[in-house]
C-alpha cells in the first residue's frame, strides 16, 4: 500500500531551486535515499533553508555533547511529543551513532527506564523539560546539569535541541509526514 510522503503538496525535484537540489542530493548520497522531510519541507524553499540551517546549526557541530547524545535528546523529546517521523528517523541515526541497536527503543518509549549512565538522565531530565514544561525551569535545574559536568554551552544546546525539534515534532504531526520504510532497520543490526 502507498502512502503520501505529507498531506501538502511534495514538490518535483526538478522544479527546486539548485542549492534545494544539491542539499537533497548530497543527504540522498549519504543516506542512501531522500528522507521524507526534506521531500515534505522542499515546497517552501526559504523556510526549506532556515529549518535545515538550523538543525545543521545544532546537530552537526563536532564539540560539546556528542553527536549521539544530540540525538538521544531529539529521540527522547520526539517520544515525549509523539513524532513517529522524528522518533523512527533520528532513533535510527541514533542506533548508528550511539553503535547500540536498543538505545532508541529505550529512549523514545521511557527514556527513565532506558540503560543511560547518570550524565545522560540528567541530560534527558532538563530536555524533557524544556520540551513539556519550559515556564517551570529554574536555576536549580541549570545548577543540576552542572553537578552532572555540563558546560553552559552544553546546557544551551540540550534546551536548544529540545526545543527545535519541539517545532519539528509539531510540523510533522501536522503535515502527517511518514518516515522512510528505509529507516526502521537502520543500526539494528552489526
Amino acid at each position: 500500500m502507498t502512502h503520501p510522503i505529507s498531506r501538502f503538496a511534495v514538490p518535483d525535484l526538478d522544479s527546486l531551486p539548485q542549492d534545494i537540489r544539491d542539499s537533497i542530493a548530497k543527504i540522498s548520497e549519504k543516506s542512501g535515499f531522500v528522507p521524507n522531510v526534506f521531500l515534505a519541507l522542499a515546497h517552501r524553499p526559504a523556510e526549506f533553508r532556515a529549518f535545515f540551517a538550523y538543525h545543521d546549526a545544532l546537530m552537526d557541530k563536532d564539540d560539546g555533547l556528542t553527536k549521539a547524545e544530540r540525538e538521544m535528546i531529539v529521540v527522547a523529546t520526539s517520544g515525549l511529543n509523539r513524532c513517529q517521523y522524528c522518533v523512527v528517523a533520528h532513533g535510527a541515526i541514533l542506533r548508528i551513532r550511539a553503535k547500540n541497536p536498543l538505545i532508541a527503543d529505550q529512549v523514545a518509549v521511557n527514556w527513565r527506564k532506558a540503560d543511560l549512565t547518570d550524565r545522560q538522565r540528567a541530560m534527558l531530565r532538563y530536555a524533557e523539560k524544556v520540551a513539556l514544561a519550559a515556564q517551570e525551569i529554574e536555576d536549580a535545574d541549570h545548577q543540576a546539569l552542572a553537578q552532572a559536568g555540563f558546560t553552559a554551552d552544553e546546557v544551551w544546546d540540550i534546551g536548544a535541541i529540545a526545543a527545535f525539534f519541539g517545532m519539528s515534532n509539531r510540523l510533522v504531526n501536522a503535515a502527517n509526514i511518514r518516515p522512510n520504510d528505509e529507516f526502521y532497520m537502520l543500526g539494528r543490526q552489526p
